[in-house]
């Protein structure tokens, strides 16, 4: 698999991502098992996950397979904090929950460092500096190489960025951020990807097949064994379920009937090859699944599929993203 700069960083990392959202709760150890050496035998490297996914049982699962199955420095193991199971304040970016957090993440991975530690989310109840200074003693203290956010919009990430960039001596630059980004979801356009590209932020898309919804199984019923079926994610996978997301999961599925290909490397491949992007993160439920996805390798889009695919998805982004004066 072809490997990428993170960002203006000197890592280089999988241009497919293997996510872990539902480790330890839907996906049990002998799937992950799989997954985990399927993809590491077709050369992935980057595996994401986040202290609160199955409530932290997605990092010990993954834990456990380390060095038993996969070597350790094999990998560039990615995961996140900041996200809290309290329903009167969903984020905690202070510094000395961040820290605690990563500690009880490294305790679990069964791991003195990991490669990538995200911010998962703003908090706006914590200055942004406090808590990008536990970006700089995590790094600082060995225990994180690189850092970066997730879930950051346009303004937050260019302040983030700069803040980090103005004190180069002393401060981690960012080298992420790990945002949504697919056909159905290409808000990051607006102002994330622009101020990415300019402060040299890899962009690590999540859900880079819309939940699901763009390999096309939603097309005519939901599933039994699906997302979109399930108590817990059901939810997740409805918004992408209308009008607007079934003229472009049917213009996907047209794309794919002329390339001899599937919806699901179609929609990989346009969000894996968008300029900014380092490595989308997929998220499969076995190693069928995962194979499926990683064959997008050999797929390069021509690039009147991309304008297509580019002109049915469009956003509608005015002002001020366009000139003014043509409005």
């Amino acid at each position: 698999m072809e490997q990428r700069h993170l960002g203006r960083t000197g890592l280089r990392v999988s241009r497919i991502g293997l996510g872990t959202l539902t480790w330890g709760r839907d996906t049990d150890e002998h799937d992950a098992a799989d997954m985990l050496k399927a993809f590491w035998e077709a050369g992935g490297t980057l595996i994401d996950t986040a202290d609160v996914y199955g409530g932290g049982e997605a990092e010990y699962l993954l834990g456990q397979l380390i060095e038993g199955l996969v070597p350790r420095r094999d990998l560039v193991i990615s995961t996140k904090a900041g996200s809290v199971p309290d329903p009167d304040r969903r984020f905690d970016g202070s510094r000395g929950h961040l820290l605690d957090a990563l500690d009880a993440s490294l305790a679990r991975l069964g791991t003195d460092y990991v490669d990538i530690w995200h911010i998962h989310a703003f908090d706006p109840d914590t200055p942004l500096e406090e808590t990008l200074q536990a970006l700089d003693l995590a790094v600082s203290s060995g225990r994180v190489r690189y850092a970066g956010v997730s879930n950051f919009c346009g303004w937050q990430l260019a302040k983030a960025a700069t803040w980090q960039l103005s004190a180069p001596s002393s401060r981690t630059r960012l080298a992420s951020t790990q945002m949504e980004y697919s056909l159905l979801q290409r808000g990051v356009e607006r102002e994330v990807l622009p101020a990415a590209l300019d402060l040299g932020v890899g962009l690590l898309p999540s859900s880079p097949l819309g939940r699901g919804v763009l390999t096309g199984k939603y097309r005519k019923a939901t599933p039994p064994d699906s997302r979109g079926a399930s108590e817990h994610l059901a939810p997740f996978v409805a918004p992408y379920l209308d009008d607007t997301a079934s003229r472009i999961v049917d213009a996907v599925a047209t794309a794919a009937d002329g390339l001899a290909v599937t919806p699901l490397q179609v929609a990989l491949a346009w969000v894996r090859d968008r300029p900014g992007v380092a490595a989308p993160v997929i998220g499969a439920r076995n190693a069928q699944q995962l194979t499926a996805a990683l064959s997008v390798e050999a797929l390069s889009l021509p690039d009147e599929i991309c304008r297509a695919l580019d002109d049915v998805s469009a956003p509608l982004h005015r002002y001020p993203d366009h000139d003014w004066s043509t409005l």
